[in-house]
């Protein structure tokens, strides 16, 4: 386990030090640790945005923007399928909703749009 935070970007926890700077070795990203943790102790909620931006809330309907292949099934979710009533979670896919055909299912915010 690494003594340095890990990257607020990717979430890599091989980060090093870089002078004043903390340097991520997969994103490349650099960040000054002390002006992190001002930042996530003022902006408590976390917002989760569509492909154009506009910030999704719980019971959002949205459109899927291209095919998404899903596994254990031979046929993908189309793109412009409507998909209603989205839930927000953690985690890599943050969306949680129901696709008629498909069931209860994860998505990720970047391959959807509000509608």
């Amino acid at each position: 386990m690494s003594e340095f935070p890990p990257c607020p970007k990717c979430k890599c926890e091989f980060t090093y030090s870089n002078g004043i700077l903390m340097v991520c070795p997969e994103c490349f990203h650099e960040w000054n640790p002390t002006e992190v943790i001002e930042q996530t102790a003022n902006d408590a909620s976390d917002k989760i945005l569509d492909s154009n931006g506009a910030e999704l809330k719980d019971g959002d309907t949205v459109i899927v923007i291209k095919d998404l292949p899903v596994k254990g099934s031979s046929k993908p979710v189309k793109a412009g399928t409507k998909v209603k009533n989205i839930k927000l979670t953690d985690g890599d896919h943050n969306l949680s909703c129901k696709i008629d055909g498909f069931g209860s299912m994860g998505l990720k915010s970047e391959f959807v749009r509000k509608a």
